[in-house]
């Protein structure tokens, strides 16, 4: 008995292509394309991009922004920006023996009242005590939670991922123990 053969359907036919761009805070630029089947399956979706595709600074290479679609008109699918990190060989470069790795994190509230958690890295010149690091936490800590209570999401977004922000805490800082930089490292949007 001959067996009938079953016509295999190309789903790819069926998809359409999606221009993904960036909020409103960061030019509204073209990040990609994405097919899907239904602008709906779009929503929820990740999408990963280094600042110097961004900005064209070769020197941001090390910073990855992280957005998600949260909706599509047209052809267009809008994101909203949901964190960034530093890649681990940029941060393994900056400490050398002899130093000391001083980790820092908040959650902070913006004056629109957005909560956003901070993660802040400052590498030191010279090996400190542990008081010494305590101490500079609290101060980052606290100078994080003023610095966003008088800004905007946008803004405090946009000063943390260009490094405004990093050079305040450095030079608050510095004043208790030299520094030898300081990154915000980590981002994350909360609500």
């Amino acid at each position: 008995m001959a067996k009938a053969r079953r016509r295999v359907r190309d789903t790819w036919k069926e998809k359409d292509w999606y221009t993904i761009k960036t909020p409103v805070a960061f030019e509204d630029k073209e990040i990609g394309e994405t097919p899907a089947r239904d602008p709906d399956y779009l929503i929820g979706r990740g999408v990963e991009v280094t600042m110097r595709e961004l900005t064209g600074d070769f020197s941001k290479q090390y910073i990855k922004l992280r957005f998600e679609i949260d909706n599509v008109a047209g052809e267009v699918a809008n994101t909203k920006f949901t964190g960034h990190k530093t890649t681990t060989d940029y941060i393994r470069s900056m400490i050398r023996r002899g130093t000391s790795r001083i980790d820092a994190s908040a959650i902070v509230k913006t004056k629109d009242d957005r909560k956003i958690k901070l993660h802040v890295l400052a590498v030191t010149t010279r090996r400190a005590k542990s008081s010494q690091q305590k101490y500079m936490r609290e101060v980052i800590t606290e100078l994080l939670m003023e610095n966003a209570a008088e800004k905007t999401f946008e803004e405090l977004v946009m000063s943390s991922v260009n490094g405004k922000l990093a050079s305040e805490v450095y030079h608050r800082a510095k004043k208790i123990y030299p520094l030898k930089r300081v990154e915000i490292i980590k981002s994350k949007v909360l609500n």
